[in-house]
């Protein structure tokens, strides 16, 4: 066969796994079960699994498996980086995709296992980003921006985005400890502030109070949690405790003396149920607190940290940065392809995520699109098939499938899958 024609089909993948000190331990991390099946290795049972990286970004690369491997895992360290593949194959990328980002996937495609609270952080924007990699490029491995996906497999929680200037107020007339850390003249300034002295005006108010908050000393934080938990435990044998108030105790317990905990009262507390997706543009706070996902984002690893965290912090960036927009960020529901596709469109170039539940018995078809895209099987076995090539696929397998091929998928038993793509809006304005 034609090299060209023959890297025209799907192509398995062998991917990286990340055991960040968040993610679920052992065998309850579905990217524990994910990754083993994907790499034939065995799961350990007391480390944890936290995220499955599936595309070209150097720090946690994908490979190609070379048909014919034991296992059909490949051959190794032999086996050549999708990076390094697409470099000699850049015509699976198609024309537009090529053009407009270079010989490169521009998104880089993930399953989460969240077992405790990941940073308060915030992605950088393009221009941004280029001045951190160049200032701290040990600490901002990259010069991209990274907007992001989350989609829910499980019920997902998270921190997401300024709460509006109406819970703002409340927060500071309820929550006696954050006036202690801020001081009366930042928090006078946010009760006297109003929606018609104009939006410039109340962000401004914001990022003041903000500010000062993830500013305060460490011995200040410190007794100010305390006072916090110690009124919260009491306040508990008298009435209900808010789901934000339990969730700062439970942040507390995972973080103590950590000003991420009472930072949480600034944010959206966001429930996914399965299915229902959260994207986050550049510069807006967020913090994944537990649950497994699908997340899709630019090619990027650049994460400015403040909060919540062991790793390294760095409050004035995220001051500064953050847009400080106001209010509950929308839910993507997906809308149907087919009776078995849902797609996910987020207000971003670089990705689009789909959804296949193929029902026993059944079978779908996922069109030609002009980009490529990256499928990954979490459930059930079935077969996907091209015109030239035909995989027996199941639970952990991870396919690239090139631009412009039409992708037929059948099963005997009930399959779950998601592709990522290039978002299809990208294409229609072209």
């Amino acid at each position: 066969m034609d090299a060209e024609l023959k890297n025209q089909g799907l192509k398995r993948l062998r991917c990286s796994v990340q055991n960040y000190n968040w993610g679920k331990i052992g065998s309850d991390s579905q990217v524990a079960k994910l990754y083993a099946l994907n790499s034939g290795s065995e799961i350990e049972v007391d480390k944890p699994y936290a995220e499955l990286w599936m595309g070209t970004h150097d720090s946690g690369p994908s490979f190609v498996v070379e048909s014919g491997g034991e296992n059909g895992i490949g051959i190794g360290s032999q086996s050549l980086s999708l990076k390094d593949w697409i470099a000699k194959n850049p015509n699976v990328l198609g024309d537009k995709v090529l053009d407009k980002w270079g010989c490169d996937l521009p998104f880089l495609f993930k399953v989460l296992s969240v077992a405790k609270a990941l940073s308060i952080q915030a992605h950088p924007d393009k221009e941004l980003a280029k001045m951190l990699h160049k200032l701290q490029p040990d600490v901002y491995k990259d010069d991209n921006h990274k907007p992001e996906m989350a989609l829910a497999i499980t019920e997902f929680k998270a921190l997401c985005g300024f709460i509006n200037l109406k819970e703002l107020k409340a927060v500071l007339q309820n929550i006696p400890e954050i006036v202690e850390l801020v001081g009366t003249a930042d928090a006078k300034q946010v009760l006297h502030v109003n929606e018609q002295d104009g939006e410039e005006k109340v962000k401004s108010v914001v990022r003041s109070i903000f500010t000062q908050l993830m500013s305060a000393s460490k011995e200040m934080i410190t007794e100010v949690i305390s006072k916090l938990k110690i009124r919260l435990h009491m306040e508990s044998q008298v009435r209900q405790l808010t789901d934000k108030e339990q969730l700062i105790l439970q942040l507390e317990k995972q973080y103590p003396a950590d000003i991420g905990v009472i930072s949480a009262f600034f944010f959206n507390y966001v429930k996914l149920n399965p299915g229902e997706a959260l994207y986050l543009g550049a510069n807006e706070p967020h913090a994944y607190l537990y649950g497994e996902c699908i997340e899709c984002m630019a090619t990027s690893d650049n994460v400015v940290r403040a909060g919540l965290t062991p790793k390294h912090r760095d409050v004035q960036t995220l001051c500064s940065m953050l847009t400080y927009k106001q209010g509950f960020p929308e839910i993507l529901k997906g809308f149907p392809l087919s009776p078995y596709i849902r797609r996910y469109l987020p207000p971003f170039d670089e990705f689009e995520v789909d959804s296949c539940i193929l029902s026993k018995g059944e079978s779908t078809v996922f069109p030609a699109v002009p980009g490529p895209s990256i499928f990954v099987v979490t459930a059930g076995k079935g077969m996907m098939h091209t015109g030239l090539s035909k995989e027996v696929v199941g639970e952990g397998d991870v396919l690239f499938a090139p631009a412009n091929i039409e992708i037929n998928v059948t099963t005997s038993s009930e399959l779950r899958l998601y592709r990522a793509g290039v978002n299809s809006r990208f294409f229609q304005r072209l």
